[in-house]
């Protein structure tokens, strides 16, 4: 019988930790079309993985369809993320793969899923058993709160250039999903076209426990779909 990797049982475990209460922000970095990386925070939703495949844990995570990481990974799925858990003295890094499922009525090639690389096994696990992409976007989305889901309801790509932040006053500053006008309606399905999914699959993961002396330092590879463990200097 499999069973998860011990390094998910390692954050589970570390967001336990009451002095990490919150720490569910990591940064996560692509590369665009000249190799150049990119980075930035992001935040983690929850852990899945497709039914009855624990060996083969998915973090869920979110986007929005218009942010220029959508397009580097439609060319290259590669990602690596850091999470630091300070209560605990805890580094997490984790490298694999990264899937976007976006609004199937987002506009123009925005629709498109990105790429799954053969290597992703459990992203094609869940292609090859019909997966429902769409319920978990929409189980994601309706956790956030109205103003969160606010931000999914700007009116331009994040990043685009404001001329002042008087502007920023005029935008919506709750998506409630119980519309109560019209306003709030377009609103919402604003919020809902913008919105994407994201699951990153880790095929390597970096443990470092600066928390106990000596410190320790675990590698984490899969191969195929099994783990190996290796200690390491820290």
């Amino acid at each position: 019988m499999t069973s998860a990797p011990r390094w998910v049982e390692a954050i589970n475990k570390a967001l336990s930790h009451p002095d990490n209460k919150g720490k569910i922000i990591y940064q996560v970095a692509t590369v665009d079309a000249s190799n150049t990386p990119h980075a930035r925070s992001q935040v983690h939703r929850a852990f899945m993985n497709p039914e009855g495949r624990p060996e083969l844990p998915l973090l869920v995570t979110s986007t929005d369809v218009r942010t220029p990481k959508v397009a580097q990974l439609r060319a290259n799925q590669r990602v690596e993320l850091a999470w630091w858990m300070e209560g605990s003295q805890d580094q997490f890094r984790l490298s694999g793969f990264a899937h976007i499922y976006p609004s199937p009525v987002a506009p123009g090639d925005a629709c498109r899923a990105t790429p799954i690389p053969e290597e992703a096994s459990g992203l094609k696990a869940l292609e090859s058993t019909g997966f429902d992409w769409e319920a978990k976007r929409l189980e994601i989305f309706n956790k956030m709160s109205p103003g969160m889901r606010a931000s999914w309801c700007v009116p331009h790509a994040p990043g685009s250039k404001l001329e002042s932040y008087e502007e920023q006053k005029k935008w919506p500053q709750e998506v409630p999903l119980e519309p109560q006008n019209d306003e709030d309606k377009k609103n919402l399905e604003t919020a809902k076209s913008n919105f994407a999914l994201m699951l990153i699959e880790p095929v390597a993961v970096d443990w470092v426990e600066l928390g106990i002396q000596p410190n320790r330092r675990t590698v984490f590879t899969r191969d195929g779909e099994k783990w190996t463990e290796q200690l390491a200097i820290p």
